[in-house]
């Protein structure tokens, strides 16, 4: 794994499970580790379905999530993302909600974050993290961190 030397965004992701699938790091650390080969959990953070907070890959280090941009941010993964029909959908519940608000404006007065993105503003193939990223940090206070 290589150092990261610059945090200045933040992507959001979804696991693309439905939402009866309540997993957490040890099953994506199997799917990234064992199934892709990577070094780790591609996520630095993962926000269960309950709204806990698991940590996964070191801060510090680059993430495998968002090749684009995995040199220059913390990449966060909400559990959830799609419906029984493995149809893209926004089922995260309210204490994921929490967690990440509060989680993001952790990061914030961490790091020098210039933008916060959803992975799918950096990669049109997806449509993770299933929600409109841009409209959520308008309506939760947080749209000076929209992507420009």
């Amino acid at each position: 794994m290589i150092k990261r030397e610059l945090t200045d965004t933040i992507v959001i992701h979804c696991s693309a499970t439905p939402a009866t699938m309540d997993i957490g790091v040890e099953k994506i650390r199997e799917w990234h580790v064992d199934d892709n080969k990577w070094d780790d959990v591609g996520y630095h953070h993962v926000i269960r379905r309950c709204g806990t907070l698991e940590p996964a890959r070191s801060e510090e280090m680059q993430g495998a999530h968002a090749p684009v941009v995995n040199h220059r941010s913390v990449a966060i993964c909400l559990i959830g993302g799609l419906n029984h029909k493995n149809e893209w959908e926004d089922n995260f519940l309210n204490p994921q909600w929490v967690t990440l608000k509060a989680l993001l404006l952790n990061l914030i007065k961490k790091y020098e974050i210039k933008k916060i993105i959803g992975h799918y503003q950096v990669d049109s193939r997806k449509e993770c993290p299933s929600f409109n990223v841009p409209d959520w940090l308008e309506q939760n206070n947080l749209g000076e961190y929209l992507q420009v």
